[in-house]
């Protein structure tokens, strides 16, 4: 397997209910956030061992933007947290792999470090509020051909 180069890496952006299909370029050091619940199933015949079954999967997408307002990707997303308005993301590896959800923006921070330029970071957060169709979070993995693309973009 070749090893990925997060410059390769891609997030798509796009209306709620559809597939994203537009580039986000002014982003950068993104991370996708995917994590289980636990059920603790511990009995006695664990044999003095606390066990687990996993349950509801979580996922959430972080990343930084350069802070600027008339950035079309700054924008869309500044505006989604104002407005409590849902984004269809889809964050993928670059060859087509990754989660294809609609989102909600969670957190949009400022850092204004004296030595740099400002940078928004960002938390996105999969939902179903707002959106024009069920879209359940998923992964799409682009080796398999029943998956699709996902987005239709990568």
């Amino acid at each position: 397997m070749a090893t990925t180069i997060g410059l390769k890496c891609k997030l798509y952006r796009g209306e709620a209910g559809s597939q994203a299909n537009i580039e986000m370029k002014n982003v950068s050091n993104v991370t996708l956030n995917l994590e289980k619940g636990e059920a603790d199933i511990t009995t006695r015949k664990a044999d003095g061992w606390r066990m687990f079954a996993a349950t509801i999967k979580e996922a959430s997408i972080e990343f930084e933007m350069l802070y600027d307002p008339d950035d079309a990707d700054f924008a869309a997303v500044f505006n989604a947290f104002l407005n409590d308005t849902p984004l269809a993301i889809f964050a993928t590896d670059g060859a087509g792999s990754g989660l294809d959800c609609d989102c909600v923006v969670m957190n949009v921070s400022q850092d204004q470090s004296l030595e740099e330029a400002v940078k928004a970071n960002v938390t996105l957060k999969p939902t179903d509020i707002g959106g024009n169709s069920s879209r359940a979070p998923k992964w799409v993995d682009a080796s398999s051909p029943e998956s699709g693309s996902g987005s239709g973009a990568a």
